[in-house]
């Protein structure tokens, strides 16, 4: 993933369906090339989706979500992907409002979108 193409000028991480290649054709019309991340001081659960085109789409009932923890110790792994800002809002409409969308720093150092827990408390600026 390199920076040399501004169309592509978002960076979204995701832990969940959006890796999904049929998730990924729904949303954004083409499949995505990413690259291996780690989200740290975050925790994993699963969240039950009511949303029955969502759950057409992905193929699935429940969807992981994560929420901030703190703790060094929690990470959540996940795959970082160079998207417009176009298809970032088309990953708003996916979403169900049970998500947020809040910019994390990743352990590569790199900043991403990514979809928390809509209750997760939010991290202090550093």
């Amino acid at each position: 993933m390199h920076d040399t193409d501004p169309a592509q000028s978002e960076r979204l991480f995701s832990y969940g369906t959006l890796q999904l290649e049929p998730v990924q054709l729904a949303t954004f019309g083409r499949k995505l090339a990413g690259l291996a991340d780690e989200m740290p001081g975050y925790a994993l659960d699963m969240l039950k989706i009511e949303d029955p085109a969502v759950v057409a789409t992905s193929g699935k009932t429940h969807h992981p979500v994560v929420t901030y923890s703190g703790q060094a110790s929690d990470k959540v792994s996940g795959t970082v992907f160079a998207i417009t800002a176009e298809e970032l809002q088309h990953a708003d409409d996916y979403e169900v409002a049970a998500y947020r969308r809040d910019r994390v720093v990743l352990a590569s150092g790199m900043a991403a979108w990514v979809y928390v827990d809509a209750r997760s408390a939010k991290p202090a600026p550093v």
